[in-house]
């Protein structure tokens, strides 16, 4: 197969290139850093379509850094937009796309743009796979990165049930391969986690300075976070690395 895969430089992104090369399919990578710039819906000599030429499936992972939730709709609405377009243009026949369990109860912040993304696959005329999966495990270390007040690290209050990069990327690839499928069963971690330990084990874990403190985030987007609004409920997948796990194999060793 000819598998082109939308944010393939990212942290799911490169897992699903690097599965889908090992399995023996042609991988095209949409990215930047190849010359293709998804929100401007181009490629390196202009038009999108060309570059999905002899693609049999679209796998799209492309994300953006933003708790905006006007930046995010606008991000994912051009990318998903000139994705199918593109894709339609060039007579590509499944379009795979990564989602967040939750998010259409708790439509808010980053996750405005990911239900906006959802409705447009849903309607774009390209037939469709849609998985929801949890927070990463690498999610930890983009909080702690995310909001310092002196020495202190704030993290919100959140339930997680974190799920290993590596795992949805198969799992991506796995669905490429296969007939589109609609909306497919969420796909989590094997347990739940608190993301203020999580962040303190990482912390931990890379000697990480600062002192790491918990904030309830108000509103209906901060009761979300913390009620179990975005962990798999009954019929979800899950998958087997622990975040503990994750954490010795990526930081110790």
């Amino acid at each position: 197969m000819r598998i082109a895969v939308a944010g393939g430089t990212g942290v799911v992104g490169r897992h699903v290139v690097e599965v889908a090369r090992a399995r023996g399919h042609d991988v095209v990578v949409l990215s930047r850093a190849h010359g293709v710039d998804l929100v401007a819906g181009t490629g390196p000599d202009g038009p999108l379509a060309p570059v999905l030429d002899g693609v049999d499936a679209v796998v799209d992972v492309a994300s953006t850094p933003t708790v905006s939730a006007k930046a995010s709709r606008a991000f994912f609405g051009a990318v998903t937009g000139h994705l199918l377009a593109a894709e339609h243009a060039a007579g590509v026949a499944h379009h795979v796309a990564l989602s967040i369990v939750g998010v259409d109860r708790a439509p808010h912040a980053y996750y405005a743009g990911k239900v906006l993304q959802e409705q447009l696959v849903v309607d774009g005329g390209v037939p469709w796979t849609l998985l929801r999966a949890t927070q990463f495990h690498e999610f930890a270390a983009q909080v702690h990165g995310q909001t310092r007040v002196g020495p202190l690290v704030v993290v919100p209050r959140m339930t997680s049930q974190p799920v290993a990069a590596r795992e949805v990327g198969e799992r991506l690839v796995d669905l490429a391969e296969e007939d589109p499928a609609g909306r497919v069963p969420d796909l989590g971690g094997p347990r739940e986690e608190q993301v203020v330990d999580m962040v303190r084990a990482y912390a931990a874990a890379t000697r990480a300075r600062g002192r790491i403190v918990g904030l309830r985030v108000p509103g209906a987007y901060g009761r979300a976070m913390r009620d179990g609004t975005l962990v798999p409920g009954p019929g979800a997948d899950h998958g087997v690395q622990t975040y503990d796990a994750w954490l010795r194999a990526t930081y110790v060793g």
